[in-house]
């Protein structure tokens, strides 16, 4: 089928590609005019041609992704569908689906997992929307899944991206929980192989993952991951997770503390550390120190993080 594509990043440029594999036309817009194949979105609906016309919007959550969809419902009219596959707001998607029913225009939401391995693995998705808007673009999906399956129609309209936010927040615990073992391991005085035991992991272990698989290559390109500062960004399904779970109260210690880790890990001197220090010399009399008198080696009291 012909499909329109905007946003040619890391993950849209991938999945163009392993459509075009698969036979699929793709038509494909970007912002950069140097990986854009039309000069704009209207350009490319009209490329497209006749109804139905598909369009995925692979743009960052927010302003792009709401600029996006505003612009294309002007353009597209009556049993034309659109897919957003960004890592958007279920709440919005829904708001999205609502706004663009109301012009005949269908709307699926698609949560795409795979990364930049997707092009050749394959990307799991997760997608929300009618049955018959998303039997237009089954074929696309089938195209993007790996053969051996990935697909999901997991419900109405927001349930592709809830889903993919819930993923996400398991991925943010999986992490950690590898991120705090391999620490304990290669602080511990056994003189243990940390490197050793995590590829051990990935062949007949209980945790055996993906993840795992990546941990083991990242140690491998940069042994002790040397150069890599402790400090780690989330992009907001993490924080949606936990929201939901408060509002739904639903228990999620380990996707919450993973969460908060990562708050921790952009904070070079800890003001909740401070006030803990503060009451201890307080209470005890115990010495306080300055960031530059603190021990680095692992095992001191505190470590000044290298950023």
């Amino acid at each position: 089928m012909k499909l329109g594509l905007i946003g040619l990043g890391k993950m849209g440029a991938n999945m163009s590609t392993r459509l075009e594999r698969a036979g699929h036309e793709v038509i494909g817009y970007d912002r950069n005019p140097e990986t854009s194949e039309v000069a704009s979105i209207a350009e490319l609906v009209a490329a497209l041609g006749e109804a139905p016309r598909v369009v995925w919007s692979m743009v960052p959550s927010g302003d792009p992704t709401e600029d996006t969809i505003a612009t294309l419902a002007d353009l597209l009219g009556e049993g034309d569908v659109v897919v957003d596959g960004g890592n958007s707001n279920y709440h919005d998607s829904i708001r999205h689906g609502q706004d663009l029913a109301a012009k005949g225009i269908g709307f699926v939401d698609a949560g795409v997992s795979g990364g930049v391995w997707g092009r050749e693995e394959g990307y799991c998705l997760m997608v929300g929307g009618s049955d018959e808007h998303v039997g237009l673009v089954q074929p696309v999906f089938d195209a993007l899944a790996p053969e051996e399956g990935g697909f999901a129609h997991v419900g109405p309209v927001g349930a592709g991206h809830f889903t993919k936010m819930v993923h996400n927040g398991i991925e943010y615990g999986l992490m950690h929980a590898y991120a705090e073992g391999y620490e304990l391991l290669a602080a511990a005085d056994l003189d243990i192989d940390a490197e050793a035991a995590v590829r051990a992991w990935r062949l007949g272990s209980v945790v055996r993952s993906w993840l795992l698989d990546l941990l083991v290559l990242a140690l491998e390109a940069d042994p002790g991951l040397e150069s890599i500062g402790g400090r780690a960004h989330d992009s907001g399904e993490g924080r949606w997770t936990v929201n939901e779970a408060v509002r739904l109260s639903v228990p999620l210690p380990v996707i919450s503390a993973a969460l908060f880790a990562r708050f921790s890990s952009r904070q070079l001197d800890s003001p909740a550390m401070k006030v803990v220090a503060a009451l201890r010399k307080q209470f005890g009399g115990h010495t306080t120190e300055s960031v530059e008198q603190r021990p680095s080696e692992a095992g001191g009291e505190a470590q000044v993080r290298e950023e």
